[in-house]
């Protein structure tokens, strides 16, 4: 997960690397149109990487007991994220599921968890691992399967320039991992 913390983001220094692109890309930063430019983009880094500093437990607090042993599975979660190799956008829905062992999490909880991951410098694998590995240790369910589907825009909008494709990453875990019947139907629930 990389080192998180409290550290707060240092607005200025956005800024100031903000008016240094600006500079080296030919612009005027005392144009109308820029003179804010420094100040909206660190102040959207702070929004969109929010949970950097961002504990996913505290979303734990609604937790219940409860005797359902059936598949739990939230599905079409929009979210947006930002990759690490570009800075630019993933934008996407995530589909999560678990099949429970005695409790239960309240349901908004699961993308309130989506979101504290998501937002955060990412690649999708490595989101959908996170988001799965922490399902599995904290809820200690029987089986998470968690699948992703985003549109990047570092391969949308440049590079390759290819819009409309999705990439698509899943993780398995227990029940889901081992047994291809509890797979498919939960694979099948995802999409349907």
């Amino acid at each position: 997960m990389g080192k998180k913390g409290n550290k707060k983001i240092d607005i200025e220094r956005i800024e100031k690397a903000v008016k240094e692109i600006l500079l080296a890309v030919g612009e005027d930063i005392e144009r109308e149109g820029l003179k804010r430019t420094p100040q909206r983009v660190a102040s959207m880094y702070t929004e969109l990487l929010a949970g950097m500093r961002e504990n996913p437990k505290k979303h734990l607090r609604s937790i219940f007991t409860e005797n359902y042993d059936e598949i739990v599975l939230l599905r079409n979660i929009p979210f947006y994220s930002i990759c690490e190799h570009h800075l630019m956008p993933f934008i996407g829905s995530a589909h999560v599921a678990y099949l429970p062992s005695g409790t239960v999490l309240g349901v908004s909880k699961l993308a309130r968890i989506i979101d504290c991951f998501a937002r955060r410098l990412q690649l999708q694998e490595r989101l959908t691992e996170q988001i799965a590995a922490f399902l599995m240790d904290n809820l200690k369910p029987r089986g998470v399967a968690v699948v992703l589907e985003a549109s990047h825009s570092c391969m949308t909008i440049r590079g390759i320039k290819k819009p409309g494709s999705l990439m698509v990453t899943s993780a398995l875990r227990g029940t889901f991992k081992k047994d291809p019947r509890s797979r498919s139907e939960v694979l099948g629930l995802m999409h349907k």
